[in-house]
């Protein structure tokens, strides 16, 4: 028979009070919001058509990439062929090829098994062909995919440092297609400062550490005032927890990160983190050298004019792979080794579309959203009491917390409100009241075969609960799909629609039942229902 535990009506009613909780900062004045704690202070961003600011398309120049690694090996391959005593001409890099290309000439045409052995040896990615005395070398394509993908992901993590330092708040940052970026800047309304400013990539080296100086604490008063540098020394800062020291790091530039391939969190002797550092051939080389010529002494990490890490050289670094550990978390450590990836393959990138949205249509956009929101909501609240009377309150109540509801999952989630994301709540308010429909009519049947009351309710809510699991769920494939084949407002489109869906579940086959099972309660000896 109908009835609901004790412990669902309070799991349903603690459900309740914990959307009105998370929905609260949505509607709270600043001055209220700031005395919350701060684990209930999320609230939902405005997208930039809502808020007005920026947005600019980057494309990354992945064959300058391609033609700077096999620029990389010219060094590498002039000497080994001058070791292996194997004459040549015209040792260059084609960057007018479709796939840029190492090309070369032999003097004799016999030396080609050596000269596919010497490129094997030196880079495993690369491909040699040899045509007569004619040698073309090009990157493998499988390997060139994966470092693009990767380096992509490297130059949204730069934007997305430079963006944090120019003291924007919530940018949209997203990977487009194989080699191009999306970054929107809600509030922001000026393009080529954000340019000139994303316009150069992180620039990481690694330099000594002058043990004839002492590091020197940041003055409390003025923390930003850097100690005067010497003809030899520049002294950057370094954060230690909250305080900044000035390191005394000489100028000569060791190591520069270009060199770096790639960067990882594993574990020191002591099972401690640390991060894992891999350089191509040339940096290899150079880094054994700085290390064998320095044991013992202390180096700086510098990326961006800042030290991020001041290790001390413990043992020879000879293969080309070093680590550094210390006193890290490993949290820290990711954080590391993220920096040093991001800085470590810097590409051209190049801005091929750029746009300013305006405060003013943002404003016109929220208005014209609020409206057809609350056009939506009356309208389907007027149709289910003029359809379904009493228990049409019933639904209606229903759809005020399913609204509470997609608000507050929005802000746990931190999403960013845009269009079609207001296109999309909109929807779900239509789609919230489906499931009660559904219901009440089987209700409605229930009652013209003669049912009474309870047994009716009854039968509606269990009869009708395989047809509306299969309505919403077809619809939240296609919102999955959305999501993962969309990209940016289409994203948040499905966020919307498929959170909506998921509330709308709730609210009609607990919430709403609920409702008229305590309805019910109150009128024992009632006959009919105002259906």
């Amino acid at each position: 028979m109908l009835a609901i535990p004790r412990w669902k009506f309070w799991l349903i009613t603690g459900t309740c009070l914990l959307g009105l909780l998370f929905a609260l900062p949505n509607v709270s004045t600043p001055a209220m919001l700031s005395l919350m704690p701060s684990w209930l202070q999320n609230k939902i961003s405005l997208g930039l058509e809502l808020r007005g600011g920026s947005h600019l398309q980057l494309e990354v120049d992945l064959q300058a990439v391609a033609s700077e690694s096999l620029h990389q090996l010219v060094d590498d391959v002039r000497s080994r062929l001058r070791k292996e005593q194997i004459g040549y001409t015209g040792l260059a890099v084609d960057k007018k090829a479709a796939t840029p290309t190492l090309n070369m000439t032999l003097r004799n045409p016999a030396d080609a098994p050596k000269i596919k052995k010497i490129f094997f040896e030196i880079d495993k990615n690369v491909t040699v062909t040899v045509t007569g005395d004619q040698v073309v070398a090009k990157i493998e394509e499988e390997a060139f995919e994966k470092r693009k993908k990767a380096l992509v992901e490297q130059s949204i993590e730069v934007i997305r440092r430079r963006i944090d330092e120019s003291g924007t708040k919530e940018p949209i940052l997203q990977r487009q297609g194989t080699d191009r970026i999306i970054l929107q800047l809600p509030g922001v309304d000026d393009p080529a400062e954000v340019k000139r400013r994303i316009g150069k990539t992180a620039k990481m080296t690694f330099r000594l550490v002058d043990p004839t100086l002492q590091p020197i604490p940041a003055d409390p008063q003025n923390p930003n005032r850097t100690p005067p540098s010497t003809p030899t020394v520049d002294y950057l800062p370094e954060e230690h927890g909250n305080k900044i020291v000035y390191i005394p790091v000489k100028k000569q530039v060791m190591v520069s990160g270009e060199t770096l391939v790639n960067a990882q969190v594993t574990y020191s002797e002591n099972g401690l983190p640390a991060v894992s550092l891999k350089f191509n051939s040339v940096g290899g080389r150079k880094f054994a050298e700085m290390s064998r010529d320095n044991l013992k002494k202390q180096f700086a990490i510098v990326l961006d004019n800042q030290v991020i890490s001041a290790p001390v050289f413990q043992s020879v670094i000879s293969t080309g792979d070093g680590q550094i550990s210390g006193h890290f978390t490993l949290q820290g450590a990711n954080d590391l080794a993220l920096l040093l990836r991001a800085g470590a393959l810097p590409a051209p990138l190049k801005f091929i579309e750029e746009k300013t949205v305006g405060p003013s249509l943002g404003a016109d956009s929220i208005r014209a959203g609020q409206t057809a929101v609350i056009i939506a909501f009356i309208l389907v609240a007027t149709f289910m009491f003029l359809s379904y009377a009493t228990f049409g309150l019933f639904a209606d109540v229903a759809l005020i917390f399913n609204m509470i509801f997609l608000f507050a999952g929005l802000s746990l989630l931190q999403a960013t409100l845009t269009l079609p994301g207001i296109a999309g709540i909109a929807l779900t308010i239509g789609m919230a009241v489906d499931a009660n429909v559904l219901i009440y009519e089987r209700i409605k049947e229930e009652l013209r075969s003669g049912v009474k009351p309870v047994t009716a309710v009854d039968a509606g809510y269990k009869r009708a609960m395989m047809t509306i699991i299969d309505s919403n769920l077809t619809t939240l494939f296609g919102a999955a799909v959305l999501f993962e084949f969309g990209s940016g407002p289409i994203r948040g489109f499905a966020v919307t629609l498929a959170l909506g869906i998921l509330i709308s579940l709730f609210t009609s086959l607990s919430l709403s039942r609920l409702i008229i099972v305590t309805w019910l309660k109150s009128r024992p000896k009632a006959t009919t229902l105002p259906i």
